[in-house]
């Protein structure tokens, strides 16, 4: 599947991001039938055994090989992640369409998915590390810009997407802030093919996020988020309200070192601190991922009808 082809295949030009302790296989398969691309993190699994069956789930439910609904799967290639070799042989196993890595440069991955005729998207969070992504051989950059839940960016997403598209010429996604389809239609007409959206998706039916993490993501708005790198050594936005519970200083000037490490001590800090991006005041409610995406559908449609009414009267 070339990126084009991808693209085609889709009701709207969407991923539903990767997002650790709540992107499942019924995420995943949800949002892939709903007509965008479902995704997940494999931290998400505690072993390589429990990945294997999410894998198996999920490639029985939407198929494999040159017919299969695109879906996507999320690796962390920084150093600490000691399970990288483990994933990587669920990636030959089981060849998802699309492999999503993070916090370390695509080059792990590269040979192994282009075997098989995958696609390659590497994070990135900065001009430097777009232009090493390329270099390492991925098919498409995934902008994350500021605004985004979790792991974040500081550049603004059209500029970014602008500065991107001067100098690659593969499939440019950014994430960071767009929850509606007025601003997936935004995000294209500035040069992105392809739009990443985790915080929309956090409060559904099928994410596995705790029911508190949900709750909170439905009753809090822009100015309940903050940027800290407490948890991780890295900038992220989490939820203030979710730090104060357990204890952290929203405002502490973060870890010392990065550690991604699948640790259960580490499993246990991230699971007690909830994370969202800035899409926060468009979710009001718990919801199924179809009736999600059918209004993302029809926003979409109508922000683009809006700009062909301001531009037919000039």
């Amino acid at each position: 599947m070339t990126p084009l082809e991808l693209l085609e295949r889709l009701r709207i030009p969407v991923m539903a991001a990767p997002m650790f302790l709540a992107s499942g296989p019924e995420l995943v398969i949800a949002a892939s039938r709903a007509g965008i691309i479902g995704s997940f993190p494999t931290p998400n699994c505690r072993t390589a055994e429990e990945l294997d069956a999410w894998l198996t789930q999920i490639t029985t439910a939407l198929g494999t090989g040159a017919d299969a609904q695109p879906w996507a799967l999320n690796l962390i290639t920084h150093s600490t992640n000691t399970r990288l070799g483990a994933d990587l042989e669920m990636v030959e196993k089981h060849r998802p369409p699309i492999v999503i890595t993070a916090l370390g440069s695509p080059r792990p991955v590269v040979e192994v998915v282009h075997s098989y005729g995958g696609i390659v998207l590497a994070d990135v969070v900065s001009m430097k590390l777009a232009r090493k992504a390329a270099d390492a051989g991925a098919d498409g950059l995934v902008c994350v810009s500021s605004g985004a839940g979790g792991h974040t960016g500081h550049l603004s997403p059209l500029p970014f997407i602008a500065a991107v598209r001067e100098r690659f010429d593969g499939l440019v996604c950014v994430g960071g802030g767009i929850a509606t389809g007025a601003g997936i239609a935004g995000a294209v007409a500035a040069g992105a093919d392809l739009v990443y959206m985790g915080t929309r998706f956090l409060a559904t039916k099928e994410s596995i996020a705790l029911e508190g993490h949900k709750k909170m993501v439905v009753d809090s708005e822009i100015d309940d988020l903050v940027v800290s790198a407490a948890i991780t050594g890295t900038p992220a936005s989490w939820l203030r309200a979710s730090l104060e519970a357990v204890g952290i200083d929203p405002s502490a000037t973060g870890a010392t070192s990065r550690d991604y490490s699948m640790e259960a001590s580490n499993v246990r800090r991230w699971k007690d601190t909830w994370a969202a991006g800035q899409g926060l005041n468009s979710i009001d409610a718990i919801e199924t991922t179809a009736d999600i995406v059918d209004r993302l559908v029809a926003e979409y449609g109508a922000a683009w009808d809006r700009v062909d009414r301001i531009a037919t009267t000039r």
